[in-house]
């Protein structure tokens, strides 16, 4: 058993990051444009079934492999079909970072419902301890909240947020309309890895 502990990377955020803005024109529409049976379908389908999520509802475009360890994602059926709408509003979300060889191991959208929260939790698997966690608002509303560690920020449609899923976290939607975000991953290659990462 590897007895180093587990620290996250320290290049992550411990609160947010505000990374400027993106062009989701293109995106937001095709997204508003998706139906309810495949929002059904994929939300049946998906590999992130956490408590914490309650009735959040996902279509996941890009996944990591298993819980242990970030390098390892895979290609969910949806990403070929999406990934030309998907690549420049990754590419823009992340240029602040400056990597040059970099990795997006999970990409997906979530829609939460008026009403919908996601109840205060950290991201415990070691696979999100190394990550950049990013959120684009696609579709939100002025009464949507993002709390880290208890405080609560607003992210406006169209601006890249680096939030910390080290802290306790939490969302709430107390408006009347949906709340669609892209979330992904993203991590710099050249980076060294951590102690704790299981050598190959």
């Amino acid at each position: 058993m590897n007895a180093t502990p587990i620290q996250p990377n320290p290049r992550k955020t411990t609160s947010i990051r505000r990374l400027g803005p993106v062009d989701i024109a293109a995106l937001r529409t095709a997204v508003l444009e998706i139906p309810e049976a495949v929002w059904d379908a994929e939300n049946a389908d998906k590999p992130n079934r956490f408590e914490a999520l309650d009735k959040t509802r996902h279509v996941v475009f890009r996944f990591v492999s298993n819980f242990q360890d970030w390098r390892d994602s895979y290609d969910r059926p949806l990403w070929a079909q999406w990934r030309e709408l998907l690549e420049p509003v990754l590419a823009q979300a992340v240029r602040p970072y400056g990597y040059a060889n970099a990795a997006f191991p999970r990409v997906m959208l979530a829609r939460m419902a008026p009403g919908g929260v996601i109840k205060p939790h950290r991201d415990a698997n070691p696979a999100a301890k190394w990550p950049h966690k990013v959120h684009v608002p696609l579709i939100t509303n002025e009464r949507v909240t993002f709390f880290v560690d208890g405080v609560g920020y607003h992210f406006v449609e169209g601006e890249a947020v680096e939030v910390s899923n080290m802290a306790v976290h939490a969302v709430e939607n107390a408006g009347d309309s949906d709340r669609i975000h892209l979330i992904f991953e993203y991590y710099d290659r050249d980076q060294p890895e951590p102690d704790w990462l299981p050598r190959r």
